[in-house]
Formats: C-alpha cells, structure tokens, sequence
C-alpha cells in the first residue's frame, strides 16, 4: 500500500523506517492494536465518530522498496474518523484506517526488492494506517457520512499510475496538517513468502 503513502506525501509528511518486527524467518505485523481508535490521542477529553464509511476498490497498484509497482490489489477500506478536539479556530481530528483485500504480482522486482517475482502470484493482505488531521470539515460532502459508500475503481492497467478516491478531499474543506501516527500492511503470499511494509520497519518478502 505505498502508493497511498506516497499520494498523502504532498502534505509534508516524514515516514521514518524503524526497527524490524519480530523474527526475521517469521514476518509478523500486530496492524491491528494499532490501527485502533483506542490509540488517538485523549489530551483534550474528547472523542466523537464523525465519518464511519466502507468502500470497495478495485484495480489499484502496490508499490515496493525499489519504487515499482509489484502487485495489483482489490480491497475493501473502512475509513473511521474521529474528532479529538481543537487547535486554535481549527478541529483536530484522528483517522483510523483499515485494509483488507487480494492481490496479484506483475513481473519485476519483488516488493521487499531481494528478488525478482513473476507475474500471477496471488495472495492476501491487511493492515492500514493512523493519522492525525487538522482542518475543518466540508458541511455538505457528496458522500454519505456512515455506511457503504460504493467500489472505486483505481483504473490501474499496468501502465501509469493508479487514480485514487480522495476521501480527504471529498470530506474535509480545509486540511492544514495531515501527520502519520503508524502505518503498515502484512502481505501473505502462501509458498511464495510474507513481506511486512510498515513504519515500524520491513521485513521479509515475496518471491518466485
């Protein structure tokens, strides 16, 4: 899921790689304690549901360590975000993130970039991310606030770049600060490997 990190990197944001998780002959990602609203920051005393959504896409592009898109992905996304409190005239908001889905290699380095894959390699993933938003919501956004909002298709053909849904831009008027608490994926490729992408650090990959 890089290539969500990189279409966020516009808002300033620095992804600094840390330690390895776990064993380096046993890939692991505990996505799921940190990709929790239970995480967001409680300074200010406040928490409130804001957006609730569930999206499909399909025809996205993974990109790995050696900046080619090494796998095409189908998933489902559950956007939450809450608010947390204020900062000055603005609201500051915690977004949690979550990820489930397939994907299929194309031919070409391996996404931990060891190796090189061949094409057809099907696997799983989940993961996702949490992030600390400062801005003021759209009063009137097109989508609905809580529930299935649809599938978008990315239209990745091999070719290019994948075309995101912008959920920021869609549910946000104005975003100052867009800041990346934890994020990370775990990629489960059967026979053919794990490879753990995340803020805590890589590990492993997915190989012929």
């Amino acid at each position: 899921m890089r290539t969500l990190i990189a279409a966020l990197a516009c808002l300033s944001l620095a992804l600094l790689p840390g330690s390895a998780l776990g064993a380096p002959d046993t890939p692991h990602l505990a996505w799921g304690s940190q990709v929790n609203p239970a995480q967001c920051p409680t300074d200010q005393d406040y928490r409130y549901l804001e957006i609730n959504v569930t999206h499909g896409v399909k025809n996205d592009a993974d990109s790995g360590i050696a900046g080619n898109y090494w796998a095409a992905d189908d998933y489902n996304k559950h956007i939450q975000v809450w608010k947390i409190g204020t900062a000055g005239e603005e609201e500051v908001f915690c977004a949690v993130v979550r990820y489930q889905g397939a994907f299929t290699t194309v031919a070409g380095a391996s996404p931990g970039n060891s190796d090189v894959i061949a094409a057809g390699i099907e696997g799983t993933f989940q993961g996702g991310y949490r992030a600390i938003i400062v801005g003021t919501e759209s009063p009137s956004p097109v989508y609905k606030r809580r529930g299935n909002i649809g599938v978008f298709d990315y239209g990745w053909t091999g070719i290019g770049a994948p075309t995101p849904f912008d959920w920021l831009g869609v549910y946000f008027a104005t975003v100052t600060l867009f800041s990346f608490e934890w994020w990370g994926w775990v990629y489960h490729g059967g026979p053919n490997g794990t490879w753990v992408n995340s803020s805590d650090g890589n590990q492993g990959d997915i190989t012929d």
